[in-house]
């Protein structure tokens, strides 16, 4: 593990390649500007960085990153333990793992991390879809 870019994006060093970033497959953590962004980074931080990792390669996103499944020294699924630890949810346009949505509504009930301010944050995919409706709603404005 090399570094942590937020609470779903990692990077890493493989002994037979030049490092990566890798997106935590099925799951999708809030956006450092969203509400619990940074508590998702440190949460992420606290479980791998400076760590030995095992990725397990499940393809690539459409900006070419490796999406990956990482297991942490202990065995522990990083991306179930980011969701168990209230700070992601499970991404359900891209997650075959049914299980992580019980694993969610227990960190809901238990009112953990983004859970415990409210019971209805703004997932991260809708606050980029959002921030990208606003961004051409300014630009189209700046042009008339």
């Amino acid at each position: 593990m090399v570094g942590i870019s937020d609470g779903d994006s990692i990077t890493v060093r493989c002994s037979d390649r030049p490092q990566e970033r890798v997106r935590i497959a099925e799951i999708d953590a809030p956006e450092r500007s969203q509400p619990f962004g940074k508590a998702a980074k440190a949460r992420a931080s606290e479980l791998a960085f400076g760590k030995q990792v095992e990725l397990e390669v499940v393809g690539r996103d459409r900006y070419g990153r490796v999406v990956g499944k990482v297991r942490l020294p202990d065995g522990t699924d990083f991306g179930r333990e980011m969701i168990r630890s209230g700070l992601a949810w499970r991404y359900l346009s891209y997650s075959k793992d049914a299980s992580l949505s019980s694993v969610e509504v227990e960190a809901r009930s238990g009112r953990r991390g983004l859970w415990a301010d409210s019971q209805s944050p703004t997932p991260p995919w809708e606050f980029r879809r959002n921030k990208t409706n606003s961004m051409k709603q300014r630009k189209k404005r700046r042009r008339n």
